[in-house]
């Protein structure tokens, strides 16, 4: 009589048997996902990012698996998740934004890592150069934090009899440094007193935007920064309920109801980083693919919020709008 746990090695042997004698079957591709905003903050992005992996003829759940890590705006949570991502057995790494690449680089020098950043990848040392890559990394640079000036500049055209103005900031962020450092000059250049307020968690927005208001700022501009994409409503609600006019960096905080925005798409950039993910799994080495740099710009206006704020906006600035949204 044979035993039981020689039975059932038996059947396991039996069982995979017919995968032996027709050739095993190629494991799937697993993507690791790397992101400091939530999964729920970057619906539209994440769209952009699955239409670049079809693109070159991947589909989730068909022919490649995606391993996500969301680190739902806490950035300081960045390097334990890509350690994480670097230890399972993960084909290519896609990193959104300069602080989730640093962390997927110091994570691992041998899987390679498609990147977004809106800062510059060189001065942060993820890349040697941005035609020759030389590491493990590569991606897509797009404009978000170097456009602080022109982001006062348009509110100035919007509201030319405002003296003060704020910009938001993350100082845990990367992009902080590049941000404030246009503000000197703008200020000058414009005749604006320009207030500075730090915020980098969730609890921090509403005291920073009381701080804002009782300096009288009559305008904000919000820099670049995952941690305030992921707080993309309760920025909105804020606001609304101050009554103030916000200047955004991406298309969906206007979407969603915010004033305006200036910059480059950033679902663009996640849509290219699935190209270039894509490209990996098909055995382009990071090395050698230039990293791409976003240069188109958008300017979207929500003529709703405007109206609710009692703004009009100048014909200047309707005549070069990309998009406006109204009901």
């Amino acid at each position: 009589m044979i035993g039981r746990r020689k039975f059932i090695t038996l059947l396991g042997a039996a069982a995979a048997w017919p995968l032996a004698a027709h050739g095993q079957q190629p494991a799937i591709p697993v993507i690791g996902f790397l992101a400091g905003t939530s999964a729920g903050a970057a619906k539209a992005t994440l769209g952009g990012f699955r239409q670049g992996l079809r693109q070159t003829g991947h589909v989730e759940g068909q022919n490649v698996h995606i391993a996500f890590r969301w680190a739902d705006g806490q950035l300081n949570r960045l390097t334990e998740l890509a350690a994480e991502l670097a230890s399972l057995p993960v084909a290519v790494i896609a990193a959104f934004g300069a602080p989730a690449a640093m962390a997927a680089i110091s994570a691992t020098r041998t899987i390679p890592i498609a990147f977004t950043s809106a800062s510059d990848p060189v001065k942060l040392g993820m890349v040697a150069d941005l035609n020759r890559p030389g590491g493990n990394a590569t991606g897509v640079v797009f404009l978000a934090a170097d456009l602080v000036g022109k982001h006062f500049e348009l509110l100035h055209e919007m509201l030319p009899k405002a003296a003060t103005m704020g910009l938001l900031v993350n100082p845990d962020s990367a992009n902080t440094e590049i941000q404030l450092a246009s503000v000197a000059a703008v200020s000058k250049a414009l005749g604006l007193q320009i207030v500075t307020q730090n915020a980098s968690r969730s609890r921090d927005l509403e005291p920073a935007f009381a701080a804002l208001v009782q300096q009288r700022i009559e305008a904000l501009v919000l820099g670049s920064d995952a941690f305030f994409y992921d707080q993309r409503d309760q920025l909105i609600i804020l606001a609304a309920k101050h009554a103030l006019p916000v200047m955004y960096y991406d298309r969906e905080y206007v979407a969603d109801g915010g004033l305006i925005s200036y910059g480059t798409s950033i679902t663009d950039a996640y849509r290219q980083a699935g190209v270039f993910v894509g490209r990996m799994l098909k055995g382009d080495r990071p090395a050698d693919l230039p990293v791409q740099q976003a240069f188109k710009t958008d300017l979207v206006i929500n003529l709703d919020t405007a109206k609710v704020l009692g703004i009009e906006m100048p014909l200047s600035l309707l005549l070069r709008v990309t998009e406006t949204i109204e009901r």
